[in-house]
């Protein structure tokens, strides 16, 4: 049984999540301990119980300590069996980051799965649902042959109430195979290995600000819009879309991205993120004005990988290896993953300044 210290680095939930979607594709099994040490209400939080509840589902594991506020998990996987399931974390928890432990069985499961999860749409410290549609899941779409993510309904903190459905056809599924190691060959060897090293020729600018329609009157999504075209509008075409909604709790922010293309389309597209949500205080043509600043930065930094898609990646290269990222930089949360993932792969990474590699062995 695998080993881990939830602890490690940034030590956040990130580790558990990610420990769930290896061991659950891999067969193999772990113990955690020291959950979320040292943050504040550690152990499991909600979305971290409602996933393995999804996972128990999806391949009949046998789990040990996985309540609210656990501070160590033991979890066993059985086979796993796609199916379409329903998640309702039942807090403000972030959906988003719920789907780091579901990507990889839904990816390499064996029949066409929809997947609804109720909870927060756009909440702190996470990426917001816009942001996977618009920068992550590109990643994702060559390795299935379909995924999708709908947004029914928004939810802001505190009380959530949004909800999400994703639609996973795949490409590959680890049942066609008598081991996980020959479906990791074939997969490593599909030439689907991730190649981002630069940014290519900007295209065009987009995003979303969004906001409860209580705050309709007074135009906040419009002038967060506002803020954040004063500072881009100026690079490349800018096309920032204002959406109203009906929601459980008053919230507001935005989700910017940058596209672009290189000339002999032989290289995959480049897309950069970046998103605020509103705060108290703050006025809302100044949320535009720092999501904007944020993905100028990324922009200028030369990555083609912005900070908050790397960490996210790591999970990927280490099944698509060799792969290479340039990162806009490389976070604890990026080290961490790097940290979970050679635990169950027998992948191995490589940081050289703001590049990173994987590779097999």
């Amino acid at each position: 049984m695998i080993d881990i210290d939830g602890s490690y680095l940034e030590g956040g939930g990130q580790i558990v999540r990610t420990a769930l979607a290896l061991s659950t594709i891999t067969g193999k099994a772990f113990r955690i301990r020291n959950i979320r040490k040292g943050r504040k209400n550690s152990g499991l939080k909600a979305q971290h119980v409602h996933a393995i509840k999804a996972l128990e589902k999806l391949c009949n594991a046998e789990v040990t300590g996985g309540d609210l506020g656990s501070f160590e998990v033991e979890y066993i996987p059985g086979k796993l069996q796609s199916k379409s399931v329903k998640i309702d974390i039942g807090t403000a928890g972030s959906v988003t980051l719920l789907l780091q432990s579901l990507w990889l069985p839904l990816l390499f499961g064996d029949k066409l799965v929809r997947v609804r999860v109720r909870g927060g749409t756009n909440t702190w410290w996470s990426m917001p649902v816009e942001y996977l549609q618009h920068v992550f899941l590109p990643f994702l779409r060559p390795l299935a042959r379909e995924v999708e993510v709908a947004v029914l309904r928004r939810g802001y903190f505190p009380k959530g109430g949004g909800e999400i459905e994703v639609k996973v056809r795949p490409r590959f599924s680890v049942n066609d195979y008598d081991s996980f190691e020959a479906f990791w060959e074939d997969v490593r060897t599909s030439g689907l290995n991730f190649t981002r090293k630069e940014q290519g020729t900007l295209q065009m600018i987009q995003g979303l600000a969004h906001a409860s329609s209580d705050l309709a009157s007074r135009h906040v999504a419009e002038r967060i819009a506002q803020g954040a075209k004063q500072v881009l509008a100026p690079r490349a075409l800018t096309r920032i879309r204002v959406e109203y909604a009906d929601t459980l709790s008053t919230g507001t922010g935005i989700t910017l991205w940058a596209r672009y293309s290189h000339a002999d389309d032989v290289m995959p597209q480049v897309v950069l993120g970046a998103d605020r949500l509103g705060e108290l205080n703050v006025p809302a043509h100044e949320v535009g004005l720092r999501a904007a600043r944020e993905l100028v930065a990324a922009m200028d930094s030369g990555a083609a990988v912005d900070a908050h898609a790397a960490d996210n990646l790591i999970p990927l290269m280490a099944l698509l290896c060799p792969s290479t990222i340039l990162v806009q930089n490389v976070t604890s949360h990026t080290r961490t993953n790097i940290y979970v993932c050679e635990k169950f792969l027998s992948s191995r990474f490589t940081i050289e300044g703001e590049m990173i590699s994987s590779k097999f062995g």
